[in-house]
């Protein structure tokens, strides 16, 4: 476990659920653990959502102001930077959705940088628009990359249709996963799926108990 971990991909990806999973699975293990979401572009943090399950397990929430309301106030809080500056607990980054929400994380890439501690990982939904082809899943990757001026290190293959996701649909991805992480070089950490529907021969993915484990 890197003491950042940052979760990135396109709109509609997943990567918030992967991040506030992963968030209390760290706590899980009795570590400190603070969450942020770093999307100015649709600030509709879906993690504040959790907010209370969150701090309940002792995980400080730093999310925009007005998250989950009307008011449109594309700055970040001042309390984001101790994500990155404060090295006694470990930070989970959800990163807005594309390049564009991306650019937010620059000004944080440099502390990132300097402490490399961190795991950057591409949540990749191969059932949304964009990236439904490997192709197409390495070029919006890039396109991230370009834009917060960082790499990926690995990659989540969350691909789901929502409440109609089923095992098949979960299983028919994870060959495209297989061959994203050889085209790019990465290792694929797990393939995930929601618990009703990871049953049978499925390995479930449960953040709660096994980190990334798939």
């Amino acid at each position: 476990m890197k003491r950042v971990t940052l979760f990135c991909g396109h709109y509609g990806s997943g990567k918030t659920n992967i991040a506030v999973n992963y968030a209390l699975a760290l706590r899980e293990k009795g570590l400190e653990v603070a969450i942020g979401d770093l999307d100015i572009v649709n600030p509709y943090f879906r993690s504040k959502d959790s907010s209370d399950e969150l701090r309940a397990a002792g995980i400080e929430v730093i999310a925009l102001p007005f998250a989950n309301s009307s008011v449109d106030l594309p700055s970040l809080p001042s309390q984001a930077y101790s994500l990155v500056q404060n090295h006694a607990r470990y930070a989970v980054l959800d990163i807005g959705g594309d390049d564009r929400g991306a650019y937010a994380l620059g000004r944080y890439v440099p502390y990132i940088l300097e402490e490399n501690d961190y795991e950057m990982v591409y949540v990749v939904n191969f059932y949304r628009p964009l990236t439904t082809t490997v192709q197409e899943a390495v070029e919006v990757m890039g396109e991230i990359e370009t834009a917060c001026r960082m790499k990926f290190t690995a990659i989540v293959n969350n691909s789901n249709l929502g409440a109609e996701t089923t095992a098949d649909d979960v299983r028919a991805t994870m060959a495209k996963a297989q061959e994203l992480g050889r085209v790019t070089g990465l290792p694929v950490l797990a393939t995930t799926a929601e618990m009703s529907v990871a049953e049978g021969d499925m390995i479930p993915l449960k953040l709660q108990k096994r980190p990334f484990e798939a």
